[in-house]
């Protein structure tokens, strides 16, 4: 008598592979406008950006940087001391004090802070950063407006493009400098 090979049991997965594909259609019912209607207008919270108004008119266009965060700048002459990044008052945009305090401080140390309304876009970087950007950028503006601010401007640093960035990291070590920890035994 001769044996015959016993039938392998199939696995799922096989089972799947072997199985022809068939489309399923599903039929979206019809909206109604009461349907539309009903649901909450206010469901997801929106983000509510304050509307700063278009400025027009003659301004001093500078760019700062510092590390990868980069700062453009626009004074529009004849202002009240307005000041808006990225659209959102100056307040909202740099809640500590101490950014605040960078971003005004060429502006308190040559006296000009109710001559310009200023508006800044800042993008890269870290809050502090694009703090110290934002400075860097007024400076150049202020410079660009009168160019005999730059002897009082130029003492506490605020010319300066502050060119220190992260080091890359080297092979054969952890990070920039730091290598692998070393055993005796």
């Amino acid at each position: 008598m001769a044996k015959v090979p016993a039938k392998k049991k199939e696995t799922p997965k096989k089972a799947l592979k072997k199985a022809p594909l068939k489309a399923v259609v599903v039929a979206k019912p019809a909206k109604t406008p009461a349907v539309t209607a009903a649901k909450p207008a206010a469901s997801k919270p929106a983000v509510q950006k304050p509307a700063a108004p278009k400025k027009s008119g003659t301004y001093f266009y500078a760019y700062g940087k510092r590390k990868t965060a980069t700062a453009s700048v626009r004074m529009y002459t004849n202002g009240k001391g307005v000041l808006t990044i990225n659209d959102r008052t100056f307040e909202n945009y740099f809640p500590l004090f101490v950014d605040q305090d960078r971003v005004l401080s060429p502006l308190r140390v040559t006296n000009t802070q109710k001559q310009f309304d200023i508006t800044i876009k800042v993008f890269g970087g870290g809050v502090h950063a694009q703090a110290e950007a934002a400075r860097h950028g007024i400076a150049k503006a202020l410079l660009e407006y009168q160019a005999d601010l730059r002897s009082t401007l130029k003492p506490f640093g605020y010319l300066t493009r502050d060119s220190r960035v992260k080091e890359r990291k080297k092979y054969g070590l952890k990070r920039a400098r730091r290598a692998p920890q070393w055993q005796k035994r």
